[in-house]
């Protein structure tokens, strides 16, 4: 099986498996909301394959990354993982699956799928953006690693991860679930421990990094962090 083939059917089937356990904890199939996420996701999931099919290089190394992977990054990676799975099993465990669905709220709804969308279109275009945009915090110096500064990276040093907080920041208003914000600052949270471990990583092992932070000052957000 190509390389490919792997990467598209691996995206699918999380995909898959994120659709499954929403609307298994929501025991229904009568799930506007869930809908709503489903195509949502669905459609973020082809933009992403669509957007990297013509770098195989950054394909390979988001499906099989190279060694010097850090510790630490599996233990946040695994936690985050499962704290992604506990924001839509608490979702779906949210709603009355004997009550019809109302269709208030749905502004909310419509926001939250923008975030989603837009956090998406930022991670995509940072990963776009950096050839070394891995899916594992490492020095990938097999590759010739070099710091990125250009597009979105002039403005913030990490506009992958504020992609993702904004994404899954989104995920709540979407599916209107109150219960479902307390797992999602967990995976935000996650994300900005992350954050904080690879600038650090960065500066520590990679020529050019420390300067770069010189130039981009901020880590997600101008003028705040």
């Amino acid at each position: 099986m190509s390389l490919r083939i792997k990467f598209f059917l691996s995206a699918f089937l999380l995909w898959s498996l994120y659709i499954a356990v929403l609307f298994f904890s929501a025991g229904t199939l009568y799930y506007p909301s869930g809908w709503l996420y489903a195509a949502t996701t669905f459609f973020t999931t082809v933009a992403t394959i669509v957007s990297v099919r013509g770098d195989d290089g950054l394909m390979e190394e988001r499906s099989k990354p190279g060694p010097g992977m850090k510790s630490w990054d599996k233990k946040v990676l695994g936690l985050s993982f499962f704290a992604y799975l506990a924001v839509l099993a608490t979702a779906g465990s949210d709603i009355d699956a004997g009550a019809p669905q109302s269709a208030e709220g749905w502004g909310a709804k419509g926001i939250g799928a923008l975030m989603m969308m837009g956090g998406q279109w930022l991670f995509i275009r940072a990963r776009n953006e950096n050839r070394f945009f891995s899916s594992v915090v490492r020095i990938q110096a097999e590759r010739g690693h070099t710091v990125c500064d250009t597009g979105p990276y002039s403005f913030v040093r990490h506009p992958g991860y504020l992609g993702m907080v904004i994404s899954t920041a989104g995920v709540p208003l979407l599916l209107g679930s109150w219960w479902s914000v307390l797992p999602t600052l967990l995976s935000v949270g996650l994300l900005l421990i992350r954050t904080t471990l690879e600038d650090g990583t960065l500066r520590k092992e990679l020529d050019g990094y420390e300067a770069f932070t010189e130039r981009t000052r901020w880590r997600l957000v101008p003028h705040v962090w």
